[in-house]
């Protein structure tokens, strides 16, 4: 259905499905935020009037209080502390650090990471962790798990999560709860599959682990890549 067949309070929403939230004007972002108009006004209308009120300034905005809000015809107690809710949560992350992306540089980087998730099973579970073009961790997600002797994973799960996350690099790991570390020839194959499959994707293998208890195996450092 076009936008223009929409209730107007829905609009907003649609368009932040289609189109992105970058896409939304200040009035439409705050007519979101209260979710519906009064009986006189769309939600979109009222939003441009108690905008209009700050001269359009979010600053302004979150100087009023909640009986300042419920002035407007329309805004009552819910919708003002849900405007004052969400400008107090603009406020605290405005005034927060983004936290620092860890870089791995090494095989023990890497290790350091995924220890803590593979070290201790007693059944084996395949780890990625996912770069981006500074070697920076952008994320990390399990990807399988299965049983005492073996745990597959899905090639395309794999890089989908990397698509997604417009990841150029990854680094996989799984466990041997048996604490042998030389890789299989089933460890072997898969390893040379993912490399080939980010290839062609321009997304690369950097490195597959291998962890036990107390240590692990890399194949990049072991010139298996």
């Amino acid at each position: 259905m076009s936008i223009k067949f929409l209730a107007e309070d829905d609009r907003p929403r649609e368009k932040f499905l289609l189109k992105g939230k970058g896409s939304l004007s200040d009035s439409e972002l705050l007519a979101i935020i209260m979710g519906s108009g009064s009986r006189d006004e769309t939600a979109v209308e009222l939003a441009r009037k108690i905008l209009a009120s700050v001269n359009n300034n979010w600053h302004q905005l979150s100087l009023l209080s909640v009986k300042d809000l419920t002035k407007f015809k329309g805004v009552g107690e819910v919708k003002a502390i849900s405007i004052a809710t969400a400008l107090e949560i603009g406020r605290r992350r405005s005034s927060q650090e983004i936290p620092e992306k860890p870089m791995i540089s090494n095989s023990n980087g890497a290790y350091q990471i995924f220890k803590n998730h593979l070290a201790d099973l007693r059944t084996e579970e395949f780890w990625a962790i996912f770069l981006n073009q500074s070697n920076r961790v952008i994320h990390i997600s399990q990807l399988t798990q299965g049983g005492i002797s073996q745990s597959i994973v899905d090639i395309r799960i794999l890089f989908k999560t990397a698509l997604d996350h417009f990841a150029t690099g990854v680094i996989v790991a799984h466990n041997h709860p048996s604490g042998n570390l030389k890789p299989s020839k089933e460890d072997i194959d898969i390893t040379q599959k993912i490399k080939e499959a980010g290839s062609t994707l321009t997304i690369q293998l950097l490195d597959h682990l291998i962890i036990t208890q107390n240590s692990y195996f890399s194949f990049s450092d072991e010139g298996l890549l």
